[in-house]
């Protein structure tokens, strides 16, 4: 039983589905987000707002309307069923970063205003899977983020307290209390100043170099690859995650006649064949009335005569 035929597309979601899915679209767009950035930055600068102040507010404007036109392309794509426009998270970022500048509360308020318009250049992650996925690495390595501050403030605190015992009285605007220590730490891991920290340390204390050298294995080595090993696996699965939903949105649809059949469907299909075929075959077997064949001066001889195996 075949399938009920599919129904035909919507001509204005058909186009815009294919204006969103050209590769030079998102990079006009991101061509508007780079313009819209540098005229965000240009504004910091009074003798450029003094010179092209008009000229920069028709910019904003001009990198607004295509944001909304845009928005609006993206929404004709999802035309036959609106409410996929709103399963997509970007979708919806971006439909409140472009729509909340124009809300009357918002519009006045020229602190929120200039936040939203920067949080415009976010959008350029949208555009290209790389940058997406670093984003949504970036966004699922946050559990594991906050699990790893615990740990380095755990560590950072035990050797604040070490510090304070050690090096507390020789350098109290270091190791006075144990907040100045953790700060002390803190900037260490970096390693930098770190010769000149143990030089310090050792004039006070012969254990500075114990202190130091643990400190620099455990904070600095340890855990900086424990943080790495966190942001690699989180880019793994977001780029997993990256590539299965590109597979899926090759698949054809539910109901799509182009769908492959089951291997059942298969079989049945080659049995209907092979007996087609079976009945297309011309009989072989002679007729019963038939006229036996004439003779040709064989007939006596042996059938070991005739190389017929007998």
């Amino acid at each position: 039983m075949s399938s009920s035929p599919r129904p035909p597309s919507h001509p204005i979601s058909a186009a815009c589905g294919a204006l969103v899915g050209a590769s030079w679209f998102n990079i006009a767009s991101f061509v508007v987000v780079g313009v819209n950035a540098v005229a965000l930055g240009l504004e910091t600068y009074d003798a450029v707002v003094a010179v092209a102040g008009s000229a920069l507010r028709w910019i904003e404007y001009a990198c607004l309307a295509y944001f909304v036109l845009e928005l609006l392309i993206r929404f004709g794509a999802h035309l036959p069923a609106p409410a996929g426009f709103f399963r997509d998270g970007w979708n919806v970022f971006d439909l409140v970063i472009v729509t909340a500048p124009l809300l009357p509360g918002v519009r006045e308020n020229v602190t929120v205003l200039r936040l939203l318009r920067l949080a415009r250049i976010a959008r350029a992650f949208r555009l290209f899977p790389s940058l997406r996925v670093i984003f949504v690495g970036i966004r699922r390595s946050l559990p594991g983020l906050g699990s790893f501050l615990l740990v380095t403030a755990l560590l950072l605190y035990g050797y604040a307290v070490l510090g304070w015992m050690l090096f507390g009285t020789a350098y109290p605007e270091r190791y006075g209390t144990v907040g100045q220590a953790m700060l002390t730490l803190f900037l260490l891991l970096s390693l930098d100043g770190i010769t000149d920290t143990l030089q310090a340390g050792r004039q006070v204390t012969d254990w500075a170099v114990l202190y130091y050298v643990s400190y620099m294995v455990a904070a600095c080595y340890l855990l900086t690859n424990l943080l790495v090993g966190l942001v690699l696996t989180a880019l793994q699965e977001a780029h997993q995650d990256e590539r299965a939903a590109a597979l899926q949105s090759r698949r054809p649809p539910a109901g799509d006649d182009r769908r492959e059949p089951s291997v059942q469907e298969q079989l049945a299909q080659l049995h209907a064949i092979i007996s087609d075929l079976e009945r297309r075959m011309p009989d072989r077997s002679p007729a019963p009335d038939a006229p036996a064949p004439a003779c040709d001066g064989t007939c006596d001889q042996p059938v070991a005569d005739r190389g017929v195996p007998a």
